[in-house]
């Protein structure tokens, strides 16, 4: 929420019910992490309070269900016999997680998926637009170093999409 100018009221900048911005959290000694308030009211004002969790190739990445119900309708229709495809399911849909909040509204990350991760107590999470994703601190600061050495290339290739 922006602050109005002098007229003193609030209102919302961006309309659209997006994940966006960095958060860093702890995980409890039980593998609870605490969601940031500005994600979770995306969650409260446009999706099911809930998220479903998998692991990506180094990180958890977190889905309102409603998102999550559009990633399962396509991946129901791969090929069982294309190896990307099965390897894809694999990784990507059998990691998959329901996780509820508590009263506190902390959601319980399983512990194979943090092993998977290799979460440790602090995590950043990062908005993503439709989702967001949970990394390990020391993991997402190589893996932001590395974008700083090679932002141009990928900027360039951004570029090429159209942005």
């Amino acid at each position: 929420m922006g602050n109005c100018g002098n007229i003193g009221g609030k209102v919302g900048i961006l309309q659209r019910p997006y994940f966006r911005g960095q958060s860093l959290n702890r995980l409890d000694a039980k593998g609870r992490l605490r969601i940031p308030t500005k994600f979770r009211e995306v969650l409260q004002k446009h999706y099911t309070d809930a998220l479903i969790v998998t692991m990506t190739d180094e990180c958890l990445v977190a889905y309102p269900p409603e998102t999550w119900e559009e990633i399962e309708t396509k991946v129901q229709d791969f090929s069982l016999v294309q190896p990307d495809q099965r390897a894809f399911m694999r990784h990507f849909i059998s990691s998959a997680e329901e996780c509820e909040f508590d009263d506190q509204g902390r959601i319980l990350l399983p512990p194979l998926l943090r092993k998977q991760a290799g979460l440790g107590q602090e995590v950043l999470l990062a908005g993503m637009l439709k989702s967001f994703e949970i990394w390990n601190r020391g993991a997402w600061d190589k893996h932001l170093e590395w974008n700083r050495e090679h932002y141009q290339q990928i900027v360039e290739k951004v570029a090429l999409s159209g942005l």
